[in-house]
């Protein structure tokens, strides 16, 4: 997101005796530069991908002020994808174990390139686990998912679903490098917690510093729904329903994967210099809007400060 420009000053290299140069060190210079990038995606009133925006169309709000300008906006498109399948195996999601395996095995059959994006697999009740390393290759990553491993272990009653996603952001994400791939996590989960060390907003936060999206699918429990809904839009992702009376089909869940697919694959770029920066780690709030009300913008809420 910030960027820091380094220097570098070439030395002359003079005539002397070999024995009497000496070797130094080549003279840097680090510049700060306050700017910020975010990834977007625009679409239609009828959820349709938009393609065609301005920057005269947007409006952008750092911490409530307009920024100083606007450096770059370009559109990216067909970006590799890096996601996670993060699996909720408590005791409340039992029953729906099944249909989620099917949904992600949906993604990586019709979806997952394999010249280009990357997955990994997890679980988790009260503790996570990784059920399957990145890879690219489709048939090691459906192999993993059909193991009874993808089912986890329930030994322990309980759910930490915020250590479970933090960790992931955390140790999963945080390296990618940000400007080639599109992050985003397939939680499959009711949103209950009650055994998680870290609470929600350290969860978006790790998220948030990983540029990482999480789409929920999720059952018709109403315990953690403004959980999931709070993980989803502050992350810049959303939430899919899938009520447990009535069972989506295989043609309603594809249509909801190739919106994740386009809303992730397909995105704008905007590089800004917001009016106020300090390097004080603290959050800046960012709304973004289209000047056409029917248009609908998903972004994440805001960014982190670098510290001094």
């Amino acid at each position: 997101m910030f960027v820091r420009a380094t220097l570098t000053a070439l030395g002359i290299l003079l005539s002397v005796p070999l024995a009497a140069q000496t070797p130094q060190p080549p003279f840097s210079l680090s510049v700060q530069v306050n700017e910020v990038t975010l990834e977007f995606h625009a679409s239609d009133g009828h959820g349709l991908p938009l393609n065609d925006l301005k920057l005269a169309d947007l409006h952008i709000l750092d911490n409530g002020l307009s920024p100083v300008r606007v450096s770059q906006f370009q559109i990216l498109r067909d970006v590799p994808l890096r996601l996670a399948f993060l699996f909720d195996t408590s005791d409340s999601m039992a029953g729906s174990l099944t249909r989620n395996r099917q949904i992600a095995l949906q993604f990586i059959k019709s979806i997952l390139r394999q010249s280009s994006d990357q997955a990994f697999i997890a679980n988790f009740g009260t503790v996570s686990k990784s059920v399957q390393l990145w890879t690219n290759d489709e048939m090691t990553l459906e192999s993993s998912l059909r193991h009874r491993s993808v089912y986890g272990e329930r030994a322990r009653p309980g759910t930490a679903l915020y250590d479970a996603v933090h960790q992931t952001c955390q140790y999963q994400f945080a390296a990618a490098d940000k400007a080639s791939t599109s992050n985003l996590i397939l939680l499959f989960s009711d949103g209950d917690d009650n055994a998680s060390r870290f609470d929600l907003s350290d969860t978006v936060q790790a998220c948030q510093h990983a540029h990482t999206a999480i789409y929920a699918f999720r059952t018709d429990s109403s315990v953690g729904a403004s959980a999931l809904a709070e993980l989803s839009e502050k992350t810049g992702g959303r939430v899919f329903y899938d009520p447990s009376d009535s069972p989506t089909s295989e043609s309603d869940s594809f249509d909801d994967l190739r919106q994740i697919e386009a809303t992730q694959r397909n995105q704008y770029q905007l590089t800004y210099v917001p009016a106020e920066m300090r390097h004080d780690g603290r959050f800046h709030h960012v709304e973004l809007n289209a000047n056409d009300l029917q248009d609908h913008i998903e972004v994440r809420s805001g960014y982190y400060a670098p510290p001094r």
